[in-house]
């Protein structure tokens, strides 16, 4: 039997999976998440959204999918890693993205790929007035050939509009590389860096996923004192919260305990086992 079963839970409430079900609105998720729907509306063009590794990024990127994917008037693309070694393969990844290899004849030269996807832009966002949407999780990946793409992507436009809503989910790092190249970074609407949680919305993030899962809101199963702990050890970053919260759990049960209290997380710790 699982621990969380044994709970009473109906499913695994801590698990680092990017499910946008489980996706805790802290204060800055809810607000990067805000500004982006804004600026995909208003069709202007690159968003990025930067943060630490376990910060919350790429579940951020899977709830802004959930949110789009049923609008008939949005086409949502999403590049999970964007590693490539050179510009042909990389233009090739977005050919096939947008599924649209087979317009394509032979083999096809970096220009048959660049004008195939031109031509799927146009058509899409202006002949049939749809906002296509491509997201990159992991960009921190790009390189600069790359990155010199999806610039010259982004000069596609009307007199109103860019063609591509390109959004980019990036670790810190990328940002000093696209500060250096000016005629990318001047295309940026929407820059916003993600945070760690505070103990407050470490508390809250715990009892989110608890309740999401099946446990009782009147019930308490984490004291102050393990809150405290945890969000000390974790330094606010969720998917180490999550880690040390699944472990806790686990030792709950083998341990024949009814409450999680600081004692528990030091021991766990200093096990290192979280």
């Amino acid at each position: 039997m699982s621990y969380y079963s044994a709970l009473g839970l109906s499913k695994e409430p801590f698990s680092n999976s990017p499910d946008p079900d489980f996706f805790y609105e802290s204060t800055e998720h809810k607000a990067a998440l805000m500004r982006l729907l804004v600026e995909i509306r208003l069709r202007r063009g690159l968003s990025v959204i930067l943060g630490d590794v376990g910060v919350g990024k790429t579940t951020l990127s899977r709830k802004l999918f959930q949110m789009l994917k049923e609008r008939s008037d949005i086409l949502f693309y999403m590049i999970l890693d964007p590693t490539a070694d050179s510009d042909e393969l990389f233009l090739e990844s977005l050919v096939r993205t947008f599924n649209i290899r087979d317009q394509i004849q032979g083999e096809p030269s970096i220009l048959d790929y660049k004008e195939a996807i031109k031509k799927y832009l146009f058509q899409k966002s202006v002949d049939e007035n749809k906002t296509v949407v491509l997201v990159v999780d992991e960009a921190q990946k790009l390189n600069a050939d790359s990155l010199e793409i999806l610039r010259v992507l982004l000069n596609y436009e009307t007199n109103e509009y860019k063609l591509l809503q390109l959004v980019l989910f990036s670790q810190m790092e990328l940002l000093p590389r696209i500060k250096e190249i000016k005629n990318f970074f001047d295309r940026i609407v929407l820059k916003y860096v993600i945070n760690p949680l505070d103990e407050q919305e470490t508390a809250d993030l715990i009892n989110f996923r608890l309740h999401h899962s099946g446990f009782s809101p009147e019930m308490k199963l984490f004291t102050d004192d393990a809150v405290s702990e945890i969000h000390h050890y974790s330094q606010g970053y969720p998917r180490k919260i999550n880690l040390i919260c699944h472990n806790a759990l686990r030792s709950l049960i083998t341990g024949n305990k009814t409450l999680i209290d600081g004692s528990l997380i030091r021991d766990l710790v200093a096990r290192s086992v979280v």
